[in-house]
């Protein structure tokens, strides 16, 4: 019952974890940059906010916005958080299924739980790898956007990824430890049917021994 609780919450912590990465990735909303204070900028159309696939002017009546398509001139770090970003976007969706797939109340036919056990720990994995790819982008992108802008705040774009890492990174571990403990205690009931059937069959072997004796003699 413990083992199926932390499997469920662990899907759900994965499930919203991804969410929030996919979110940070199709916003543009990561910084907000501005050499004054937020109203002056706001009257001087001058507070921009910045994202892997745009720029923003935020004004009091306007909000305009221009996509980056120009790859190969763009820096390092908004390449890089580009390809994390859909790379953890991606990955989630299949490990977010085989974690749903994996869980006790899901039978599929008469599956051993031991592919069970290996699905979780595929998906878990997996969930990990976009935890990753999301904390790298989230830490990189505003450095750098940093040393080449200057930061004035962090928009909401960042927040959901951050966010998104930590759910991931929570879930992941959750049902990666899971499938490890239901594995070894499945590992475990196993042998002991094993050895219980093997002692239950040596009572009969030896009475039939004597049975073939007696009827020697």
């Amino acid at each position: 019952m413990a083992n199926s609780c932390l499997q469920l919450g662990g899907f759900l912590l994965s499930f919203l974890g991804w969410l929030g990465i996919v979110v940070a990735t199709s916003t543009t909303d990561w910084v907000n940059i501005c050499k004054y204070g937020l109203n002056t900028c706001k009257k001087m159309d001058e507070l921009e906010a910045r994202g892997p696939w745009a720029h923003c002017v935020i004004s009091t009546g306007l909000y305009h916005c221009v996509s980056l398509t120009q790859i190969l001139d763009l820096p390092a770090y908004i390449q890089t958080t580009r390809a994390l970003m859909i790379t953890g976007s991606i990955l989630g969706f299949p490990a977010v299924i085989m974690l749903l797939m994996s869980m006790p109340c899901i039978n599929l036919g008469n599956e051993p739980q031991s592919s069970k056990n290996k699905r979780v720990i595929l998906g878990g994995v997996l969930i990990l790898i976009v935890a990753i790819c999301g904390l790298v982008s989230t830490i990189w992108f505003p450095i750098g956007a940093h040393r080449e802008y200057g930061l004035m705040s962090f928009g909401f774009s960042l927040y959901s990824g951050w966010v998104g890492t930590i759910f991931s990174l929570l879930g992941g571990s959750i049902v990666t430890c899971s499938s490890d403990s239901s594995s070894s205690r499945s590992y475990q009931e196993n042998n002991h049917f094993y050895y219980s059937k093997q002692g239950g069959n040596n009572p009969p072997a030896a009475s039939s021994t004597n049975h073939a004796k007696s009827a020697h003699v």
